[in-house]
């Protein structure tokens, strides 16, 4: 074997090293075991005060058997800050130094928690429901965002417990962006329909329709934000288009048809409407045929996620109405793509 091949070898086996670690995701989001935290901390007052300040509060998480961690806690979103729709908002956590290469939260800055809104039961539904939504997006491609469910135990700063309840850590979009070697897009409010690829904006539309989701945008952002609503752009370096919108926040869907949620023509969020542009029809036609053949593999994932048995059968029910409408080319034909966007 000459010196030249034996280089040419090396190089390309540092390369692969370098794409796998790449494409690995940190320690938080290698598992799907629950995590068993506590985290002390002003909680009352942070959910009292959140729709009039998301101002950060120091706090402490507890990894059960494992480390204490220093961190900043703010209340977070808009719709769910609302006293009237949750009693407990969702929240960030910032980390005040970075954890230890042993923590699973090794690697972390910060995070954004999904917790349970409300304290009755059914919201842990919900929140389970919502955390599918990123289970089954995670079968479609991975340029999705990971999960990783928590059961917490909230602990007041004097010591009192609060509450337990499951909640779960959604990953920072510049680590999707790594593990798929690309980079957080910098755009403006709007981009232009050109810039996503067929594929991409196909497989995000039939999804939202999947889980019955309308409220997102992959082309347009809430004034004085980037772009994308509900859906952060990322792209290979150096890429002027071929954006990969990667949805989230799937509280407003069908699927998960939480009590506040109304579909934004005011009617029931269980009512699917397709909101793919019809220049993409082509793809989303080849990624409805797919999807078929994928059935099975995607109503699996409803039976790893630790939801009630009536929970799991009306998903598993919701879900079935979306194969019934992906059937054969002609009903998609009929009941996706005549509300397309031209």
């Amino acid at each position: 074997m000459t010196l030249v091949r034996i280089v040419v070898m090396l190089v390309a086996l540092v390369i692969s090293a370098a794409a796998s670690a790449q494409a690995a995701p940190k320690p938080l989001f290698a598992s799907s075991d629950v995590l068993r935290l506590a985290i002390r901390g002003p909680i009352t007052q942070i959910a009292r005060e959140a729709e009039r300040s998301r101002a950060p509060r120091d706090a402490v998480l507890t990894v059960q058997g494992q480390e204490t961690l220093a961190i900043q806690l703010s209340p977070r979103g808009i719709t769910r800050l609302r006293r009237e729709t949750c009693q407990f908002p969702p929240l960030r956590l910032r980390f005040k130094s970075p954890p230890g290469p042993g923590s699973p939260f090794a690697g972390q800055k910060q995070l954004k928690l999904v917790t349970h809104c409300r304290p009755a039961a059914s919201f842990q539904q919900y929140l389970l429901l919502e955390y599918s939504a990123y289970r089954l997006y995670n079968q479609l491609t991975p340029a999705s965002f990971r999960a990783r469910l928590a059961m917490i135990d909230y602990v007041d700063e004097d010591g009192r417990p609060i509450t337990t309840r499951l909640g779960f850590f959604l990953e920072d979009i510049d680590d999707v962006a790594a593990r798929n070697a690309m980079r957080r897009a910098a755009t403006g409010e709007r981009i232009v329909l050109s810039q996503l690829s067929p594929a991409n904006g196909a497989r995000v539309a039939i999804f939202e329709y999947m889980v019955g989701n309308r409220d997102w945008s992959i082309r347009a952002a809430p004034p004085g934000e980037a772009c994308c609503h509900n859906a952060p752009l990322i792209a290979r370096a150096g890429a002027a288009g071929d954006f990969v919108p990667v949805p989230y926040d799937f509280d407003f869907s069908g699927l998960v048809d939480a009590p506040y949620a109304v579909a934004p023509d005011g009617t029931s969020v269980v009512k699917r409407r397709y909101q793919g542009f019809c220049a993409h029809n082509a793809d989303a036609l080849a990624l409805a045929a797919k999807l078929r053949s994928q059935r099975a593999a995607l109503l699996a994932v409803l039976n790893e996620v630790p939801l009630a048995e009536p929970a799991r059968r009306r998903a598993a029910a919701y879900l079935g109405g979306f194969f019934s409408d992906i059937a054969d080319d002609r009903k998609v034909a009929a009941k996706l793509f005549a509300s397309c966007w031209k």
